[in-house]
């Protein structure tokens, strides 16, 4: 699609010698939420890493704004406007809040003076971390350390983000709060892909979601057919 913010074609990956994706294809249209769904291990968290650099891609292509991110180091994969959250959220769990942010922001890069202004504008989304800055960030709550992951990815401006398991262990309450700030970005243009084990949470976001199924992509359908089609989640997730 000409318009599109991500394209991955027939791609291939690896760990090792262990090939976790088999010519898997998805297009991530412009200001939408994507959602991975499938089984463990099926290949969801692998889709991410291969955008990144973060799994070895020996076959297809994966595209953004022209760019053919596999031809690409993994450390100038983020540069291209690729926001990335993984699983775990991998904070620097001694540093403050401030500190974690600030870290986020120097990774823009030299040359770039709008740094004050988007620590203020990942603060607004995020107010309660403005109450956290001097806290270590290993002494947040789960939910509070998940946004501070999702606001070090955002400093660096990007207009794709990937978000891999943002509710995990978290209580109700702060799924919310990570719901409304998804919604939020999506109503600013950013394009989410989404790996969610949570069904409500996953379909309650989606504009699409994608059936992932030993590493393939096996359907893509809008996430209104697949909240009216519980045979489809049973099939792939195990779920009604």
């Amino acid at each position: 699609m000409a318009d599109a913010a991500l394209e991955i074609a027939g791609v291939d990956a690896f760990y090792g010698e262990v090939q976790a994706l088999r010519s898997l294809s998805l297009t991530l249209e412009r200001g939408e939420v994507l959602c991975l769904l499938g089984r463990n291990g099926a290949g969801k968290t692998t889709t991410l890493k291969a955008i990144m650099g973060l799994a070895s891609v020996r076959a297809g292509t994966i595209v953004k704004g022209g760019v053919e991110l596999t031809r690409l180091p993994a450390h100038e994969i983020p540069k291209t406007g690729i926001g990335y959250v993984p699983q775990g959220r991998r904070l620097f769990a001694e540093l403050t809040v401030a500190e974690n942010i600030e870290i986020g922001l120097m990774a823009r890069g030299r040359g770039w003076s709008r740094g004050e202004a988007t620590r203020r504008a990942v603060l607004d989304l995020f107010p309660v971390l403005r109450e956290r800055l001097a806290q270590a960030s290993g002494t947040l709550s789960g939910g509070e350390q998940q946004m501070l992951a999702m606001a070090r990815a955002l400093c660096l401006e990007p207009d794709v983000l990937l978000l891999d398991e943002p509710t995990e262990g978290l209580m109700p309450s702060m799924i919310e709060r990570i719901r409304e700030a998804v919604s939020s970005l999506r109503g600013r243009g950013v394009s989410v892909i989404l790996v969610e084990q949570r069904v409500e949470a996953a379909l309650s976001l989606a504009d699409r979601v994608a059936f992932i199924e030993n590493g393939q992509s096996r359907e893509i359908l809008a996430a209104a057919e697949v909240r009216t089609d519980p045979e489809r989640l049973r099939r792939y997730v195990g779920v009604g």
